[in-house]
């Protein structure tokens, strides 16, 4: 039985969400040093990226404004490049872009819900 994509995009909202939690009141140098926060946003990103996989071709069309690639393509530079993570980008993508994704989702669940 196949997921509902709603529950992807749920998904993806809230491991935004848990990203933010997980680095609120944090700077840069405390979080490429804290292992366990380190690990926690990885995985939410890796969970991001996987839902995304799921969604059809057809939702990802209908919000082109949606970076679902590079979401997708972020999860596969975490998965095949664990030793070679730069922290500065994944710190630059929670403050720059989560914020914004976690916006887009909710009006996309919003506009599913109706």
């Amino acid at each position: 039985m196949r997921r509902d994509n709603k529950l992807f995009l749920k998904d993806i909202y809230k491991s935004c969400e848990y990203i933010l939690e997980f680095i609120k009141g944090m700077d840069f140098n405390e979080f490429k040093r804290d292992e366990k926060t380190l690990s926690a946003v990885i995985r939410k990103f890796e969970i991001i990226g996987e839902s995304v996989r799921y969604l059809p071709d057809r939702i990802k069309k209908s919000y082109l404004n949606v970076p679902w690639k590079e979401m997708a393509g972020m999860r596969d530079h975490l998965i095949h490049g664990y030793f070679g993570i730069d922290y500065k980008i994944v710190w630059d993508t929670i403050k720059e872009k989560i914020p914004d994704l976690i916006s887009i989702i909710s009006q996309i669940l919003n506009e599913l819900e109706e």
